[in-house]
């Protein structure tokens, strides 16, 4: 009678299978980031190729050597025009919309008034229509008031689609901010307006960054509007400047990636500039 005998196994320890889940959540999350990257990356490399390398005489994934002459070319073009026009607008759109959405913000968060919630629910409904169902009554409604054709008009448009989302973040946020700090501000001699700026507002630039951003990327890449109501080529922005260069029989490519890069410029540095605070957002989270 012989004894066979076995020798268990011994169990992997936890920290394995711990790594390797993260070590797949990262091979995950690099290949969403090489898939959304991918195009930004070819159009940079594509602004510094001859037009012999873009319309692929020579196959090379790098250029041989940066054709800087792609970027210098823009000097031809109205560009600087419409990246002036680009700023003016978005700086106008954001700055009345943030104005507006901290104090209905405020409103909406401290007071109680009738209607209140049917409001709220208004304000959200405004941003479930497409925007093309609201090109034509926009169109006659500035035509009406004489801003067609004008920047001050766009800058209209684009502060009534940035309001509702910016009305809601802030209201949000203004609800995380404990009302018995500010009661305590005006027992100490504040008025509604210093309270709100010195002891409300500091605990929300979160929130105030993200809808800035929000407002700037919409208004930066926003093309319907824009070409519709714009018809001056000296006022259009930088989105309907870059249709432009699209000629009718032949499109500098080169030139086109070039104005591309420069466009998606300001906002990746607005991005970088507000990321700390954009993750406060992502992370924390606000009260419904």
């Amino acid at each position: 009678m012989s004894v066979q005998i076995t020798r268990a196994r011994r169990p992997r320890p936890a920290r394995f299978g711990h790594r390797l889940r993260r070590l797949g959540l990262y091979l995950l999350v690099v290949l969403i980031l090489g898939v959304v990257l991918a195009p930004f990356l070819w159009m940079v490399l594509s602004s510094f190729k001859s037009p012999g390398e873009i319309q692929g005489v020579t196959e090379n994934w790098l250029p041989e050597r940066p054709y800087v002459e792609n970027y210098e070319g823009l000097r031809d073009t109205p560009f600087l025009r419409y990246f002036t026009n680009s700023l003016f607008i978005a700086a106008g759109t954001t700055s009345i919309a943030i104005v507006v959405a901290v104090l209905a913000g405020y409103g909406f968060a401290r007071f109680r008034f009738v209607g209140r919630k049917m409001l709220l629910i208004a304000i959200v409904t405004m941003q479930m229509f497409p925007a093309v169902l609201l090109a034509v009554p926009l169109y006659k409604m500035l035509r009406t008031a004489g801003l067609l054709d004008t920047q001050l008009g766009l800058v209209v448009v684009y502060v009534t689609f940035a309001l509702p989302f910016c009305i809601w973040m802030m209201r949000n946020y203004f609800l995380t901010v404990p009302i018995e700090v500010e009661e305590a501000a005006l027992i100490d001699g504040c008025n509604r307006f210093t309270a709100l700026w010195r002891v409300v507002l500091p605990p929300t630039v979160p929130a105030i960054a993200a809808a800035a951003a929000f407002c700037v990327i919409n208004v930066w890449e926003e093309f319907l509007y824009a070409n519709t109501f714009i018809d001056t080529d000296s006022r259009r922005p930088l989105s309907v400047g870059l249709y432009s260069l699209i000629g009718e029989y032949t499109t500098d490519w080169g030139r086109l990636m070039a104005a591309g890069v420069l466009m998606v410029l300001p906002v990746v540095i607005i991005f970088a500039v507000l990321q700390r605070y954009l993750t406060q957002i992502a992370g924390g989270g606000v009260k419904g």
